[in-house]
């Protein structure tokens, strides 16, 4: 059978092999519905401009909301039906043409495959990134709850993974929050660069036929449509874009993953696992693996890889259109694919969580967490940093070479080493360094002091929900009801 629509001057009786590694089928078929909502947006601009007739408008119309219903019934189905095509496109095309006629064959008037591929792709990214922004919404909202519901708890804090300061848990979990944040936000501004229209460029140099693609483009719900036809069909900067704020996303979350593995472990045992989300040995029978955080940790290397990926395909092609091109779409799907089960486990596991505060007292407690808070005191006192620094490590070195801490000093020796000071200044400055009063003390903006979390706590949570209102509202608009304009 003869279903290419490129055979107007080449021979259709190609190479079997050619034809297998030149298809796409088996991975474009997930744009089909954004293949039939950008054909019937454009060949109602068509028919607005009078370049096909109302009529076959309406015939175009019927099918393609009947081929959109079919897919939809049972899309397993018709890809086993229709895998021998080279592309969704060509297999919707085709099937349209057979089942209305002439009308179908007027369809592809003043397009190209180069810019309805491009605008295929950018409608189902544009779904993938509110999608994803959706589901890091719950991510921040479950880290919002779990640093509310820990913003007292005591533990350290670490710098190159040696204790450093006193920290509360909640704050902790809010610098999380942050960077999943920015995470947020870089889908939300890249969402904008997206919704740029390239259907209407043709296959390079736009068209001849007096088209509208302002129409176009509004009725697919884009900004505007794009400003020059050689850029539009041979740009995959969106799919790089994607790309990276999936990689970078994937990033923080191996981050926290690792946090969470090492937090896991017998050595530290600040968490335990819930069975739901650990996995055992089949040899060792007292092992409780972090599987879920070890396996987020290792997609991360694979976001990376499918970034990698689209730029070694983009760095050295010409203007404008290329084959290579086709290789835009593995990445992309496998990035986006993989980065929402990610965001729904972490979400799951975090909520799963049993922390150890027996533990993290204890860590605070017997630890030299508070020795910057000594410090300060000096210089409160009047003493220049560096003499208080001097002085207070002196100090740490005297406690480890006794294998005791700063508090179990006594005040007597203490003044050995802080001779300047009364006693009451001693008692003063052994009252300000327990770990609970270095944290408390810590109320500058962004501290860990539990006053300024229960702020931040605050602030997130109104700005999330003016977030969750306005991704839900896109959704509802642009994924839930695709055909709203059609029927």
């Amino acid at each position: 059978m003869n279903n290419k629509l490129w055979t107007g001057l080449s021979d259709s009786n190609i190479d079997k092999l050619l034809d297998e590694f030149n298809s796409s089928f088996s991975f474009d078929f997930r744009l089909w519905k954004w293949d039939i909502i950008a054909s019937l947006a454009h060949s109602e601009m068509l028919s607005k401009t009078n370049i096909i007739s109302e009529q076959d408008f309406e015939l175009i119309k019927n099918g393609l909301i009947k081929i959109f219903k079919e897919i939809k019934e049972n899309p397993s189905e018709w890809y086993e039906k229709n895998k021998d095509f080279e592309d969704i496109h060509s297999a919707i095309e085709t099937k349209l043409t057979n089942l209305i006629g002439i009308a179908g064959k007027r369809l592809h008037t003043a397009r190209s495959r180069n810019d309805q591929v491009a605008t295929d792709l950018r409608l189902y990214l544009i779904e993938e990134n509110l999608l994803i922004a959706s589901k890091l919404c719950n991510l921040k909202h479950r880290l919002i709850e779990l640093a509310q519901r820990d913003k007292e708890i005591l533990m350290p804090g670490y710098t190159h993974l040696q204790q450093a300061q006193p920290i509360s848990l909640g704050h902790h979990w809010l610098a999380h929050y942050e960077r999943f944040s920015r995470d947020y936000e870089r889908l939300c501004e890249f969402r904008n660069r997206l919704k740029i229209c390239p259907l209407g460029s043709g296959a390079l140099a736009g068209t001849t036929y007096n088209i509208n693609r302002n129409y176009t483009a509004e009725k697919l719900g884009f900004i505007s449509p794009s400003n020059n036809s050689l850029d539009s069909v041979s740009d995959r900067d969106f799919v790089a874009e994607h790309n990276f704020a999936i990689a970078l996303c994937g990033v923080h979350l191996s981050q926290l993953a690792e946090e969470l593995i090492i937090w896991s472990s017998q050595e530290f045992n600040f968490i335990k696992l819930h069975d739901k989300y650990a996995t055992g040995s089949s040899m060792m029978p007292q092992k409780k693996n972090p599987d879920v955080a070890e396996l987020i940790r290792g997609k991360s290397g694979r976001f990376i890889a499918n970034l990698q990926n689209i730029l070694i395909v983009l760095k050295a092609l010409p203007l404008a259109y290329n084959k290579d091109l086709q290789e835009d779409k593995i990445s992309a799907f496998d990035s986006s694919d993989n980065i929402k089960i990610c965001l729904d486990i972490m979400e799951r596991f975090l909520e799963s969580l049993e922390i150890n505060t027996i533990k993290l007292k204890e860590l605070t407690e017997k630890s030299f967490l508070n020795a910057t808070d000594l410090a300060d005191y000096l210089v409160k006192k009047g003493w220049a940093f560096r003499d208080a620094y001097k002085a207070t490590g002196q100090i740490v070195k005297h406690c480890i070479e006794k294998q005791t801490y700063i508090l179990d000093l006594s005040e007597k020796d203490l003044k050995e080493f802080l001779g300047e000071l009364s006693l009451e200044d001693i008692k003063e400055l052994k009252e300000i360094i327990t770990p609970v009063n270095s944290m408390l003390n810590r109320q500058s903006k962004g501290g860990c002091s539990p006053l300024k979390v229960g702020e931040e706590i605050l602030f997130a949570r109104e700005n999330l929900k003016y977030k969750i209102k306005n991704i839900e509202k896109e959704i509802n608009e642009s994924i839930n009801n695709p055909l709203k304009h059609w029927t």
